[in-house]
């Protein structure tokens, strides 16, 4: 009676362990655990709604295709979803990344990631100081190291650590305004135009960047995904500011931007060799932004150079939008939303490279192969 007794038992653990060992497998394969999103307005889900600031994007028409608000504003600078947005959802997390500085960011809900991007935010502590207030990378950190705290209460610091190292994924979007909202500014950066060349501001931007990264290292993220600069002397607003036609792009900005980015990916290099067990994934929204503007029609688009939603010039691109906005018919139809970001169909197509696509566009591996890592 005895042995029957313990085979049962014995059966009845091994039966246990078992499922226990593939319920843990298929949580692993089946969803992200968090995603933690840096950067700036192409990313920020309304981190800027809290800011006395005029970089702002929670009035209407904005957010009209945001299915979550009903299409209310959210302070997404864009018709819809971002490419965080979009890239939570494809990996299985269940809620949208709330933005650090929102009243519900706080109790378990930062067990789905938190946003921490900003409008105007960049990787120097200058930029973006045209629109008052902003949140800059350095800061964006020390909001995470708050954040960090609150998961080592909630999971207790064992697993907190587990679940930043091996079920989180930390992406970082940021670098474009450095050049436009620092860099290229006619009248607030002319004094350092004259004292730094484009290499050195190229080298003080990486420098920084190296040191931000270390930090989310040293706070247990191992899994990142870094943005390249896009090519922003694409964008309508510098279109039509340069006045000049649909298929032409301002060379400065983008030279810029390409000269960055070659940094960027040795830099990555570097990181990866010097910090064990991190992963560098390298996003070239570069190379795929310049390929949704040149073969737009390819997409199903039918233009790349016109905001739908802004006012000024042929290609609606000086005046952001808002209520007064004149604002396309088709939204769907048009790369950019506004004068500076890409619309939700354009946010679509892009995460979906991220996500599935090839090493043209993200490389060593995809985003999907990233979280199963």
């Amino acid at each position: 009676m005895a042995m029957k007794c313990s085979r049962s038992v014995s059966l009845i653990l091994l039966l246990f362990v078992s499922n226990w060992y593939y319920c843990a497998n298929a949580a692993n394969k089946d969803g992200l655990g968090a995603s933690f999103i840096f950067g700036d307005s192409l990313v920020d889900a309304g981190n800027n709604n809290y800011l006395s600031t005029l970089s702002k994007a929670n009035i209407p028409p904005n957010g009209i295709d945001f299915k979550a608000s009903g299409g209310n504003p959210t302070g997404r600078y864009t018709n819809g979803r971002t490419i965080g947005d979009i890239v939570g959802e494809e990996l299985g997390i269940p809620n949208y990344a709330v933005p650090y500085l929102a009243p519900n960011a706080s109790g378990k809900s930062v067990l789905s990631g938190v946003n921490y991007a900003s409008g105007g935010g960049g990787i120097l502590n200058a930029t973006g100081r045209i629109f008052v207030n902003r949140i800059g990378m350095d800061v964006q950190i020390d909001y995470f190291n708050v954040t960090r705290k609150q998961i080592d209460k909630l999971l207790g610091p064992t697993k907190a650590k587990d679940y930043m190292m091996r079920k989180s994924i930390f992406s970082v979007t940021v670098g474009a305004n450095d050049f436009l909202n620092n860099y290229l500014l006619p009248v607030l950066s002319i004094g350092a135009r004259v004292s730094q060349t484009p290499d050195a501001f190229v080298d003080d931007m990486i420098n920084h960047f190296r040191n931000q990264l270390t930090r989310l290292y040293q706070l247990d993220a191992r899994k990142f995904v870094i943005g390249n600069v896009g090519p922003i002397g694409c964008i309508p607003y510098q279109k039509t500011i340069n006045q000049l036609k649909q298929d032409q792009c301002v060379d400065l900005p983008n030279k810029l931007a390409v000269q960055y980015n070659g940094r960027l990916k040795d830099l990555l290099a570097e990181l990866k060799d010097n910090l064990p067990g991190s992963t560098f994934v390298y996003a070239n929204v570069y190379d795929l932004v310049m390929e949704l503007i040149t073969n737009y029609g390819k997409y199903g688009f039918t233009t790349a150079s016109r905001a739908c939603c802004g006012n000024g010039g042929q290609f609606a691109g000086i005046i952001p939008c808002g209520p007064t906005s004149s604002m396309c018919s088709d939204r769907s139809a048009h790369v950019f939303w506004d004068p500076y970001h890409p619309s939700e169909a354009a946010n679509l197509i892009l995460a979906k490279k991220l996500i599935d696509g090839d090493t043209r566009y993200i490389s060593p591996m995809n985003l999907r192969q990233l979280r199963d890592l």
